[in-house]
């Protein structure tokens, strides 16, 4: 995924002024020019779960951008520095000035609609620690049986056999069904789905852009907690 920016320090333990109620899961709702897309955030990744409520909460997305839209693969958001940018300006380094600790789990896979974390390139952070803000919600393509086998094979063989990556049976039928990316599984934080909005995400992912991958036409966002 893109660079997002100069890190300063990791988020930790965050003393937070709010509460989420682990017993379900905690609903978002994106508000764009093409619609509404709404999500749910995983419980199973608790830092990444609680620093976006707290970023929500707090209005920090409101009015920044879809920065970057590739089509059958991704949308990203989340840099505070495309809020009001001018046009054709290059986005992608803004951020709180944190990381968030890496959530990788194997139960989450890249499928279409998976609310993942972005962050800096495996070169300056092998530890996979997530952007403090910026996000991405993949869009994809299906992936039949035999594609997937050798992506997994591929995967495998530059990791110690405890790491390895083998899919499930259901995990392969959603990319065969629902379709997906899964060249992203195992090196990015998978936090949330999307549960409705699908046509939006489509609509948004195929946007006209530059050569940046900027829309040509802006689409801002609001997000809201609705649960």
């Amino acid at each position: 995924m893109k660079k997002i920016g100069l890190i300063v320090m990791i988020i930790g333990m965050m003393s937070m002024s709010f509460t989420v109620n682990e017993s379900e899961e905690t609903m978002v709702l994106i508000g764009t020019s093409f619609g509404d897309m709404k999500l749910k955030l995983y419980n199973d990744t608790p830092q990444h779960r609680d620093n976006f409520v707290k970023l929500v909460s707090e209005g920090y997305y409101n009015g920044t951008l879809f920065h970057r839209v590739i089509k059958n693969f991704m949308i990203q958001g989340g840099d505070p520095q495309s809020r009001g940018a001018a046009p054709g300006a290059n986005l992608g380094s803004g951020g709180p000035g944190y990381t968030v600790p890496a959530e990788i789990l194997h139960n989450h896979i890249s499928k279409k609609g998976a609310l993942c974390a972005a962050r800096q390139p495996d070169r300056v952070n092998p530890e996979f620690a997530s952007s403090g803000s910026q996000f991405y919600i993949v869009q994809g393509s299906v992936i039949d049986a035999g594609a997937l086998l050798t992506i997994e094979q591929r995967r495998n063989l530059s990791l110690p056999a405890d790491q390895q990556w083998n899919y499930t049976d259901d995990q392969v039928n959603t990319y065969a069904t629902v379709g997906g990316y899964p060249s992203l599984d195992g090196a990015y934080t998978i936090f949330g789905e999307m549960t409705e909005g699908f046509d939006v995400l489509a609509a948004i992912s195929i946007a006209a852009t530059n050569k940046m991958s900027r829309p040509n036409v802006d689409i801002p966002m609001e997000i809201m907690i609705i649960k």
